[in-house]
């Protein structure tokens, strides 16, 4: 087993999320037979396989990220990542977060991706049975 951590730029990263947010951050881990990289773990992260990275994807949303062709890279990670924060701090639910690539459903309690919809196809959507909204650039 190895622990994988991001490189020196993601780790810088990290850290300036760490000190937006207010909380000490230290890497992300996710234990994992070889040496992966950090955007290896991300796509752990999508297929499931991942632990303690501080986010959780539904089977769902996988699906519909692979269906979707969502890039799910490391600058989303950390977007998605610090708005569940925020919408922690402000007594968020269920939320969606719109990014500039997409749009996601978040279970906020339990640090959950729900489901995630393209850009494209927001327009066409009913969003219904959430308590909050957070657009993040």
């Amino acid at each position: 087993m190895s622990t994988i951590r991001p490189d020196i730029q993601q780790m810088k990263a990290l850290k300036a999320y760490g000190a937006a947010s207010g909380n000490s951050v230290t890497s992300p881990t996710v234990e994992r037979e070889g040496g992966k990289d950090f955007k290896a773990a991300l796509q752990d992260i999508l297929h499931g396989e991942a632990e303690n990275v501080g986010m959780k994807l539904s089977g769902h949303a996988a699906k519909r990220i692979e269906e979707r062709k969502l890039d799910m890279d490391t600058d989303e990670f950390f977007k998605l990542r610090s708005a569940l924060d925020q919408l922690k701090k402000k007594g968020g639910n269920n939320s969606l977060v719109v990014t500039n690539k997409a749009a996601y459903i978040v279970d906020v309690g339990n640090d959950t991706i729900v489901t995630a919809i393209d850009k494209e196809s927001m327009a066409e959507n009913v969003f219904t049975k959430i308590d909050s909204t957070l657009f993040i650039n």
